[in-house]
């Protein structure tokens, strides 16, 4: 489960992560008239007031991710652990049946013996049917 939790977890982070490229921030609009001038250098380029948005904005969005993380890692852990403790109810739920008598099955399902002797007639017709088709095809595709 630890791996399987730890899995669904990275997913979270690398979807998150891929929100804010380094295309988002030279999108940002320079205050020009502050000697923010895109054809100088780039140390010219980006004066403090454009340094301090980019600054404010990764840290909102660092914020923002942290709380949908905060949110999202602990019901991915546990949708994690619920889809095994169902898978492993049912493996145990087919376990027990399977160990069961064909008399005691019949009696919880409260059915009509004809019905049942109907039931049984028909399925292991179907196997004949279904033994005969393949010896068919065997014949067929041999020619």
């Amino acid at each position: 489960m630890k791996e399987e939790s730890k899995k669904a977890t990275l997913q979270l982070v690398d979807m998150e992560c891929s929100y804010l490229t380094v295309d988002f921030f030279r999108k940002l609009p320079q205050d020009v008239d502050k000697g923010g001038n895109p054809t100088h250098s780039l140390f010219d380029r980006y004066n403090d007031s454009y340094l301090r948005r980019i600054g404010t904005t990764v840290l909102s969005y660092v914020n923002m991710v942290c709380a949908s993380l905060r949110n999202s890692i602990p019901k991915s852990v546990v949708y994690c652990q619920a889809r095994e403790a169902k898978r492993s109810l049912f493996d145990h739920f087919f376990t027990e049946l399977g160990k069961m008598e064909q008399e005691y099955l019949s009696s919880l399902l409260n059915e009509d013996p004809a019905v049942m002797e109907r039931r049984s007639a028909l399925a292991k017709r179907l196997v004949l049917y279904r033994s005969a088709q393949a010896e068919i095809d065997t014949v067929a595709w041999s020619k």
